[in-house]
């Protein structure tokens, strides 16, 4: 990739980074885990930009890294087991209650995060960053009909849950 080429690449990937924050915040559910899944996703692609086709669209390119890192990731922690408690399970202990800690969180944020992870990046490709159904269905190797079934499933999850909220 020639110098004009890759700094053209380089400039565009950084501005997606909002956008590919926000989608790996939606699959991780947590902050830190989705800025190191961003950044690994980014880590990805700088390492194998010459398989990026110009002309063709780099954010649908980084939501499928950012998409595959995320199952790789929950791969590894499958692997790993639960032989230790995380270190945030401590992070609230000594607190007056958890019910303070849970009142503060986003009622979006806590809808999604309770809703199936297929429904949840399907809602976040295509209600959040605005993406076609089919260039959703094609991230994500599923069929579209695949793809609007998640997603009507989704948003009626999504809204009971933020009826009772």
């Amino acid at each position: 990739m020639g110098d004009c080429r890759l700094q053209a690449f380089e400039r565009e990937l950084l501005t997606l980074l909002p956008r590919l924050r926000r989608f790996a915040r939606s699959l991780a559910r947590d902050a830190a885990d989705a800025d190191d899944l961003c950044q690994a996703a980014l880590e990805r692609a700088l390492k194998a930009r010459e398989q990026w086709q110009p002309g063709t669209r780099l954010d649908a390119w980084m939501y499928r890294i950012i998409r595959n890192s995320w199952i790789d990731e929950i791969r590894a922690r499958t692997r790993r087991g639960q032989t230790f408690l995380a270190e945030e399970a401590g992070a609230c202990v000594g607190a007056e209650s958890d019910a303070d800690t849970w009142m503060e969180l986003h009622d979006v944020d806590r809808a999604m995060a309770e809703i199936p992870a297929e429904q949840r990046e399907v809602i976040a490709l295509v209600l959040v960053e605005g993406l076609a159904y089919r260039e959703a269905a094609e991230i994500l190797e599923i069929p579209i009909g695949t793809l609007t079934s998640r997603l009507t499933r989704g948003r009626q999850a999504l809204a009971r849950r933020l009826e009772a909220a």
